[in-house]
C-alpha cells in the first residue's frame, strides 16, 4: 500500500511495549487499520509484525513533542496498553486527548485472584518499607530496577536479591544500591516456572516481592512457584491512574480503534 494512501487516512496511536499491545497490533493488522506504535526500547520493536499498516517508533514521547508526533502521524484515537506501573506516559497521554480532543482507552491486562494464605497485598513500595514485612528475611525482588534504591537502607535488616533485565541501566542501578554481583540475576521474561523454582531454592529465599502486573508479567507463575515451596509472597498493587476508558477486553479495544479511524 503506499504511503499516498496511508497518509490520506488517519492512524491510532498504539502505546505499546506489551505482550497485549504486540496483540493488539496483530489484530489492528488484521483489520487494516493505520496504527502507529511507539515503544521506548529497540529491543521492544521485534514484539510488533511487519505490516503495511503499522509503523513502529522507538523512543521516549515527552510532552514538549507530543503536539507535533500527534499532528504528524495524523493520530485520530489513543489506544494506551504500557505496563500497568508505566504511570507518566498514560497520565500524558490522557492530558493530550483532553488537549486535543482525542478519544482515548486504556486497555489494561487482567489482574489474578491470588490465594490469600500466601500472597499479601500492600497499596504502595511506601507501605512496605514502612513495616517489618523484609526484615530479616532472603528477599527476592522481582520490581525491576527503577524501585531498587528504595530498598537501600534495606541491605542491613535483610539479605537481598534483584532479578532485572539485562540491560546496563539495570545492572548498574542495582550495583549502586548496593547489590552485590551475587545477589543480582539478569534475565528477560517470561520465566519459567521450572527456573523460577530453581532460583528461589538456589538463593534460599524466604520472601518474595512483586507486582501485580497480572499473567503477562508472570505473576501467575509466581503464585504457582509460591504455593509449591510454601515462600510467602507479596504484590505491590498497580497505581491508581483515573483512566477515561478502560477494558481488558481485546474486541472493545479493536472496535473503538474502528470507530475512531
Amino acid at each position: 500500500m503506499s504511503d499516498t494512501t496511508q497518509s490520506s487516512r488517519g492512524r491510532i496511536w498504539l502505546i505499546g511495549g506489551t505482550t497485549e499491545s504486540a496483540q493488539l497490533a496483530q489484530k489492528l493488522c488484521q483489520s487494516q487499520i493505520f496504527c502507529t506504535v511507539t515503544v521506548t526500547t529497540t529491543a521492544a520493536r521485534s514484539l510488533y509484525p511487519l505490516s503495511p499498516y503499522l509503523r513502529v517508533e522507538v523512543g521516549q514521547i515527552d510532552a514538549t513533542r507530543i503536539g507535533h508526533f500527534l499532528e504528524r502521524e495524523q493520530i485520530l484515537g489513543i489506544l494506551d496498553a504500557t505496563h500497568p506501573y508505566a504511570v507518566a506516559i498514560s497520565q500524558m497521554a490522557i492530558a493530550a486527548s483532553a488537549q486535543y480532543h482525542l478519544p482515548y482507552l486504556r486497555y489494561e491486562r487482567p489482574e489474578l485472584e491470588a490465594p490469600e494464605a500466601m500472597v499479601a497485598r500492600v497499596e504502595s513500595f511506601e507501605e512496605l518499607l514502612a513495616g517489618d514485612y523484609l526484615k530479616g528475611e532472603r528477599v527476592l525482588l522481582t520490581v525491576g530496577y527503577k524501585p531498587l534504591p528504595l530498598f537501600g537502607s534495606w541491605h542491613e535488616k535483610a539479605t537481598l536479591f534483584a532479578r532485572i533485565l539485562p540491560s546496563v541501566t539495570s545492572l548498574e542501578t542495582a550495583l549502586g544500591t548496593g547489590f552485590t554481583s551475587d545477589r543480582i540475576i539478569t534475565i528477560r521474561p517470561p520465566v519459567p516456572a521450572n527456573l523460577e523454582r530453581e532460583l528461589w531454592r538456589h538463593w534460599q529465599i524466604s520472601l518474595v516481592v512483586t507486582k501485580a502486573s497480572g499473567k503477562a508479567g508472570g505473576e501467575d507463575i509466581k503464585h504457582t512457584v509460591a504455593a509449591e515451596l510454601g515462600i510467602p509472597l507479596i504484590a505491590i498493587a498497580r497505581p491508581p491512574v483515573n483512566y477515561p476508558q478502560q477494558t481488558s477486553d481485546l474486541s472493545v479495544a479493536i472496535a473503538f480503534c474502528l470507530a475512531n479511524c
